[in-house]
């Protein structure tokens, strides 16, 4: 999620657990300190871009890694501030803040690696927006509310109150996610798509509108069902995903990374000008996607360093076809045109 959510996470998540025992600007402000660490390792430069973006949310997101270091922080916390008979509960409230950041990054569409050192698989649930205002909210109230008030108590309820909604957000948001899925699968089956994988998750700001990705050997199809649908179906646009090409270079350093990152939702093509463009078809919209790479020329991909092409998107124009489509307007993608799938 973004870098506001986690502060505000791990500043609700101290407070909700220290309670009254110290006071509550100190504890807001450790748990933002602790909500952001994770974080850090977007600085590190791997000299690569496509390694950047594949070991981003690695060591730094581990549950066991947060795990070990939260007595460190703890002590360190408790001592500063001449607190040592609160060690404990500090290590409590300060291991939930890091340990809570990894926790909800996993469930966006990105990737985080639970389980490092041990593995390296990048978990996800793809139910939440990497920035959701009706997740974030609550949390700033409740958070702002423990600070304000002069009634400690009262201050405490506001953010405790906060910390439930948004956690019931996250509910919701996987109910709302196996809504959509149910729609996709029988909207696939009904058009005679044999899909060999699904992807379901939400549309930028909100958990009504719903982007959908299915994966055929040769194409990918992209979709959008929003909950205020008046017809339960997708209409679906097809895009060639370079199988002929993904066959010859499969093995390829890169192209091997980034299969498995995005667990097979990528696609590869070249340009005019003959370079290897692979692209990460979960993060965006077509055809413009947040991570796609220049890997190269077919016969040095895998021998050169990875170079990110950035594609801005025209707000002026998504914005107002984002809240139409959440509505329930039955609008093509921009960009898109319609083809019949095979």
């Amino acid at each position: 999620m973004d870098s506001l959510t986690q502060i505000a996470l791990g500043s609700a998540v101290t407070v909700a657990v220290m309670g009254r025992r110290t006071a509550v600007w100190k504890v807001a402000a450790w748990g933002a300190v602790a909500g952001t660490l994770p974080d850090l390792d977007a600085f590190i430069d791997h000299g690569d871009a496509m390694l950047n973006m594949v070991l981003h949310r690695a060591e730094s997101h581990s549950l066991i890694f947060t795990t070990l270091f939260a007595p460190l922080l703890a002590w360190a916390v408790s001592r500063i501030h001449g607190e040592a008979s609160l060690f404990k509960r500090w290590w409590l409230a300060l291991w939930l803040a890091l340990f809570t950041h990894p926790l909800l990054d996993a469930m966006t569409v990105y990737g985080t690696q639970l389980l490092q050192p041990f593995s390296d698989r990048p978990f996800g649930m793809d139910s939440m927006f990497i920035i959701d205002p009706a997740y974030t909210l609550p949390l700033l109230v409740g958070v702002v509310a423990a600070l304000a008030f002069s009634r400690v108590e009262r201050g405490l309820r506001w953010n405790l109150a906060g910390l439930m909604l948004s956690t019931a957000y996250l509910g919701w948001s996987l109910v709302a996610q196996q809504v959509a899925t149910g729609v996709a699968r029988t909207s696939l089956q009904d058009q005679g798509i044999n899909a060999e994988r699904l992807l379901v998750t939400p549309a930028p700001f909100n958990t009504v509108l719903w982007r959908l990705v299915a994966v055929t050997p040769t194409h990918y199809l992209e979709g959008y069902y929003s909950l205020l649908d008046d017809r339960a179906t997708v209409r679906w646009t097809q895009h060639d995903r370079g199988a002929a090409l993904i066959e010859q270079h499969r093995q390829a350093e890169p192209v091997a990374r980034m299969a498995a990152f995005t667990h097979g939702f990528y696609r590869l093509r070249t340009t005019p000008e003959g370079r290897l463009m692979v692209t990460d078809l979960r993060m965006g919209q077509e055809p413009t996607y947040v991570f796609d790479f220049d890997v190269g020329t077919p016969e040095t991909v895998g021998k050169v360093p990875t170079t990110q092409v950035v594609a801005r998107a025209d707000f002026a124009q998504a914005l107002p076809w984002l809240w139409r489509r959440v509505r329930g307007e039955d609008l093509l993608p921009m960009g898109a045109a319609i083809a019949a799938p095979n």
